[in-house]
């Protein structure tokens, strides 16, 4: 009996799917006459991103990136409530495929804001599996599909990172877990997304410490948490010399929440980490408003302190309120805390590989698809014009001029001599002793200052 021919049939491609969003065109820059109407809803009244600002692109100043897990992931749950938003990828089905059907959103939202990064855990995009092997193997599966649209689209990776926290196997902690079984499959885990990251080109690599902090230290060794600790984070970076990963090992501080004190509380503690673990040259911060606010600072003292100790890497552009004690991730509306934030990102060099990443999540009752939308946008021209504000106050000087003016004395040979370890204790107290006027105080001026800022705006 002849057998029948194979079929040369291919299986038809999936139906097309519906707009999630209702813009149809991306978002583009019309100018501050811009008028808002049927055909045009909005536009970027500041967000020029071709416009030159201390001599780079606006695009590249701020290098705006869209988060895939408050974004694409988030469902509006809140400790009192269950999910009030209803997404396609939410709920049943299968859970390739619904991970698939969120990646082309998410491009079509990078699509129509404009923004030229994306940052992820891998969590947020692959199903986790019965085994880390299969968990894996989602991850690449998916992140096959970005390398296709990111290149087709242009849109590049900030970072990537490994969820360590939201597990059960993690509610003692990853790297600090009292089980090195535990220990072991997080750094596996990392493995996997630190290549995915460097396949994908991305520019960074974060490391978040969710659940690297302790409850009761009735039941915790400080001192072998934080050499278990360091050993992880020095077995990242080994990785990522042996891999060729170009991109910067950033770790994200946050005091508290969700455990009750964190390792990496602060700049200044992540900082003392990395001096004692020899990795302050390898490894830099991710800022983030929210948590600057949990830790007692200001989002400008944390960027300003991490840039006088040479570690500043990125931002997460959110923000906090000030009424409310817990992270909040709101997006940027506040144009004055933006536009300091900024110039003291331009005051030290700006962000480098870093970004403008939005951790920032809709509210509970913004419910509708196009929120997303005017979320990222308004807060993508907010952060522009706070872009230019600093600009206009770097460029001004004026500011600059009363901290230099301040701290003159140490200009000269004198306060030199000093810094330099050229005069001992003994000889400044001799010099002191000789003369017969004391030292007077001189002004701060900082409601002069104060008013010198608000004049910007």
């Amino acid at each position: 009996m002849k057998s029948s021919p194979k079929s040369t049939r291919r299986a038809a491609p999936p139906a097309p799917r519906a707009p999630y969003f209702s813009f149809a065109k991306p978002i583009r820059f019309r100018g501050t006459d811009f008028k808002p109407n049927a055909e045009e809803p909005f536009a970027y009244r500041y967000y020029d991103k071709n416009r030159k600002v201390l001599g780079k692109r606006m695009q590249e100043q701020l290098r705006f990136a869209v988060c895939y897990w408050h974004s694409f992931v988030g469902t509006g749950m809140d400790p009192f409530g269950d999910a009030s938003f209803s997404r396609p990828w939410h709920g049943a089905g299968d859970p390739m495929a619904q991970a698939l059907h969120k990646a082309d959103v998410a491009f079509d939202l990078f699509r129509l804001v404009d923004a030229p990064y994306f940052t992820f855990h891998d969590r947020d995009i692959a199903p986790e599996g019965a085994s880390l092997r299969e968990s894996n193997r989602n991850v690449r599966q998916v992140a096959d599909v970005f390398g296709r649209k990111m290149s087709d689209t242009g849109v590049k990776l900030l970072w990537g990172t490994a969820n360590l926290f939201s597990n059960r196997r993690y509610m003692s902690g990853a790297a600090t877990n009292p089980d090195p079984e535990v220990f072991a499959y997080a750094a596996a885990q990392v493995k996997n997304v630190l290549e995915v990251t460097h396949e994908l080109k991305g520019a960074n690599y974060v490391l978040w410490g969710g659940r690297e902090g302790y409850e009761t230290l009735l039941n915790t060794d400080l001192k072998r948490e934080l050499a278990q600790l360091g050993r992880f984070l020095n077995l990242v970076v080994e990785h990522k010399h042996k891999i060729g990963f170009k991109g910067t090992i950033l770790i994200e501080p946050k005091p508290a929440e969700p455990t009750k004190h964190q390792y990496d509380y602060d700049v200044a503690t992540v900082f003392g980490f990395l001096k004692a673990n020899g990795l302050e040259s390898e490894v830099k911060v991710n800022i983030e408003q929210n948590h600057a606010l949990l830790a007692g600072h200001t989002f400008e003292h944390e960027i300003a302190l991490a840039n006088a100790l040479g570690i500043f890497g990125s931002l997460d552009m959110n923000r906090g309120d000030e009424q409310l004690g817990w992270d909040t991730d709101q997006f940027p509306n506040n144009l004055q805390q933006v536009a300091v934030a900024m110039y003291e990102v331009l005051k030290g060099g700006g962000l480098g590989t870093g970004g403008l990443n939005f951790d920032a999540k809709l509210r509970r009752q913004s419910i509708d698809a196009d929120d997303l939308l005017w979320a990222h946008a308004t807060a993508m021209d907010l952060c522009a014009r706070g872009l230019l504000v600093a600009e206009t106050m770097l460029r001004d000087k004026a500011l600059a001029q009363h901290v230099a003016t301040r701290y003159a004395g140490w200009e000269t040979a004198r306060g030199k001599s000093i810094l330099k370890g050229k005069t001992t204790l003994a000889e400044l107290a001799r010099e002191v002793e000789r003369k017969t006027l004391e030292p007077q105080p001189r002004s701060g001026q900082q409601e002069r200052l104060e008013h010198l800022v608000n004049g910007y705006f």
